[in-house]
């Protein structure tokens, strides 16, 4: 069987969809846009406009949970990338919102610029584990405006083929976007069927759906964009001190988007996707390389599925600020578990010193420790035709089966997850090499992807359509 890590038992699910529902009508959520207020009290929500509070009843929750669209895939660019959600699936999403760089040349942390946000981009399209996109780092060399906004939407699409999950924060960038998804895409239809967008939307602990975000979501009604909820409650800071708790007040914050999304738009798809967190109690900020991460990531993947909703679990954090040994066990620790509870969707790779610095080299790491938890996420399969009885007979007692037909199928079956990135030579020819490190292969080979891979080039004609509209901004 498929190893699976499960955490809650289907009472504790249950106790903590009730508690969420509690919260929700008694205490509610602030939520700042008007134009969201409207439409929750036209779905059936209390109101209390002076204060911006909203009380959600039992009824209006389970109403939207019952709307939501849970299975349905997202669309790509790349023929052969829809990523089927609630299908058993897995792939990894760019961690997001990075704000430094630690230079591969000069090891040493930097403002991070835009060039080294087109790498980071480079270096997921050309990873297969990496299925959707997130920004994993803001440029410090770039202005917020609209033409910037434009050639980083005709960047993007140009070097990343596969999913893009990226929210805008104003309507006028929206109303841009949609003009981009348009041009590229061909039509609102083929946008609304193949969802090669979608949002990501983060409430503001404790129970606050902030304005400029959620109005530009919503001014992207009509195209059946998928939105995925992400709340970030930090426990004992942000959030209250116990994981339980915590998962109710991030549960509670997605079900409050969820509710925004169906009423604006009925059946809309819907991707369960808290980042549940710790508060460091010694300093107050991120322990974003606690063991426990890993707990609570397993615990989103469990709460979706409870909702049959498709799930964006977290994992895989460490609070050093280079790749190490302490990022190497926090990582691997905590992200294994969070992979092993398997999500539709992983968040994690390439930011280091608490998703605040981007680093190509852990990326690249990354994604070879979620192959490896992948191949302990399959567990095995126990039968007549795995248990090589013959095998074992013909064999006999103090025989030896590496010249086996079955021992040659199971390597090429899977039965070994075989990596080329460690070391399984013996010690005399690591010496002979040089004895090289993990580290310098990986920069090689970081750099050989960024000189020779090459994207699904837009056409011309979306090409000349992004030039005039990018023209007519200035």
């Amino acid at each position: 069987m498929r190893t699976r890590l499960t955490v809650l038992a289907d009472e504790e699910k249950d106790a903590i969809h009730e508690a969420s529902l509690r919260v929700l009508a008694r205490t509610g959520v602030r939520v700042d846009s008007a134009k969201a207020r409207g439409l929750l009290k036209a779905f059936g929500a209390e109101v209390h406009d002076p204060s911006g509070v909203v009380r959600f009843p039992r009824a209006v929750v389970e109403q939207a949970l019952g709307m939501a669209t849970k299975e349905f895939s997202l669309g790509a660019r790349r023929e052969g990338w829809s990523l089927r959600m609630n299908a058993g699936d897995c792939l990894l999403c760019m961690d997001g919102q990075g704000v430094s760089t630690l230079d591969r040349r000069c090891a040493e942390v930097r403002p991070s610029t835009y060039q080294d946000l087109q790498e980071a981009t480079i270096l997921g399209n050309a990873l297969d584990e990496v299925g959707v996109y997130w920004s994993i780092t803001t440029a410090a060399d770039r202005e917020e405006n609209p033409e910037h906004f434009l050639i980083y939407l005709r960047d993007l699409l140009r070097n990343f083929t596969k999913h893009i999950q990226e929210p805008v924060s104003t309507a006028r960038e929206a109303q841009l976007l949609r003009e981009v998804l348009q041009i590229v895409y061909g039509s609102s239809k083929t946008i609304r069927e193949k969802h090669p967008w979608s949002f990501l939307l983060c409430p503001l602990s404790p129970l606050v759906i902030e304005e400029s975000y959620t109005d530009a979501y919503l001014a992207m009604s009509g195209l059946d964009i998928p939105v995925g909820a992400m709340p970030m409650p930090l426990m004992g800071a942000t959030a209250p001190a116990s994981l339980a708790a915590t998962a109710v007040l991030g549960n509670s914050e997605v079900l409050g988007m969820l509710c925004i999304a169906q009423a604006a738009e009925p059946g809309v798809p819907f991707i369960y996707a808290p980042a549940l967190a710790l508060m460091d109690p010694r300093s107050g900020g991120y322990l974003s390389g606690a063991i426990e991460n890993g707990i609570l990531g397993a615990i989103e993947t469990e709460m979706g599925r409870y909702y049959k909703l498709p799930v964006m679990a977290s994992g895989g954090s460490s609070g050093h600020f280079t790749p190490s040994i302490q990022s190497a066990v926090e990582r691997g620790m905590n992200g294994l578990l969070t992979a092993l509870s398997w999500p539709d969707i992983m968040v994690g790779p390439g930011l280091l010193g608490g998703s605040m610095i981007l680093s190509l080299e852990q990326f690249y790491l990354d994604v070879e420790m979620f192959r490896m938890a992948r191949r302990a996420s399959e567990g095995l399969r126990a039968n007549e035709r795995t248990f090589l009885e013959e095998v074992i007979a013909s064999v006999g007692p103090g025989g030896n089966f590496l010249a086996e037909d079955s021992t040659v199928e199971a390597v090429h079956a899977g039965q070994w997850y075989l990596g080329d990135l460690f070391t399984s030579a013996g010690y005399e020819e690591w010496v002979s090499r040089g004895k090289p490190s993990v580290l310098e292969e990986v920069r090689e080979r970081v750099d050989r992807i960024l000189a020779s891979h090459q994207a699904l080039p837009l056409s011309d004609e979306a090409e000349k359509e992004l030039e005039a509209l990018m023209a007519r901004s200035r």
